[in-house]
């Protein structure tokens, strides 16, 4: 599901009467959306703000809901519709805030650093549910400081990983650990980060995947937005009582269980992998992954 298909297609589901600019339908937004990037191409960077104020304002061509509604149940994912109307609008909410994030000001001037037309850059919309992590992590299958293919390296952080792939200060939990000694992972450095996210019930997340990864010299990972349809608790994080830090067989226990999850995934996948994954109960949970770049 992707902004520039549905901007693509929106003749074909926008009404006979659609005028120029007319925030009420789709095509009156692909056309403000393409005037503000004309604006913004000539330096007014700020119309990126705009940019995404506009995007906010598409309606869901019936065709996008039907298929998303039967792609999410063939999934065995709940439909928000069914809930309410009020839980699908805020459902759609957050689809348009992943798409408008392709217009943020630290992704879009990436782009211009390393000199990439900003519209070759695609985003789509991955739908997940959300596991009320108690951590979080991202593992490299190759240790991207040394390139030492032979070590993992991995970040963990306490509750959701939007702390870890957003810009929220701090440092992780970073460990490597040798791909023939998965039960001896090395701490290298303990955590600092302040604030940990949590959603106590059963939630939807809408994560950004845009091509960032795939475009030669530019790295994408964390300059895009992924938007859960409740808002997560913001929790002021005490690492005197968590048992990652204060239980040795614990944290032990939990690193290798990341690092081996990461041995296993590079074997299935044939190339180092980037990953991403939760820890709910001891029990590690893969949420994507992606070659190394």
């Amino acid at each position: 599901m992707s902004l520039e298909s549905l901007q693509d297609a929106s003749s074909t589901f926008c009404p006979s009467h659609c005028t120029r600019y007319n925030r009420n339908t789709r095509q009156g937004v692909a056309e403000k959306v393409l005037a503000l990037k004309k604006r913004l191409s000539a330096g007014e960077f700020s119309v990126l703000s705009e940019i995404r104020k506009t995007v906010l304002e598409l309606s869901a061509p019936s065709e996008l809901v039907n298929e998303l509604k039967d792609k999410m149940q063939r999934s065995c994912m709940p439909w928000p519709g069914d809930e309410s109307l009020k839980r699908w609008e805020q459902a759609w909410t957050a689809i348009k805030k992943v798409w408008a994030s392709k217009w943020n000001e630290r992704a879009y001037l990436s782009t211009r650093k390393v000199k990439i037309d900003h519209d070759c850059l695609c985003m789509a919309v991955l739908v997940q549910e959300i596991i009320n992590a108690d951590y979080a992590f991202v593992i490299h299958t190759t240790n991207p400081s040394s390139g030492d293919s032979s070590e993992i390296y991995a970040e963990v952080v306490k509750g959701l990983g939007e702390t870890l792939v957003g810009a929220y200060p701090g440092r992780a939990m970073s460990f490597t650990c040798k791909k023939n000694d998965l039960s001896s992972p090395q701490v290298l450095g303990y955590p600092s980060k302040a604030t940990g996210l949590f959603i106590r019930s059963s939630s939807i997340i809408f994560r950004s995947d845009s091509n960032g990864e795939d475009l030669e010299g530019y790295a994408g990972a964390g300059l895009y937005d992924s938007v859960p349809i409740d808002e997560p608790e913001r929790v002021v994080l005490d690492y005197t009582d968590d048992p990652l830090i204060m239980d040795v067989d614990f944290r032990q226990s939990v690193l290798s269980k990341i690092a081996s999850a990461g041995s296993v995934i590079e074997e299935l996948c044939g190339c180092a992998q980037d990953i991403e994954g939760v820890v709910k109960d001891g029990q590690v949970y893969v949420v994507q992954t992606r070659p190394q770049m």
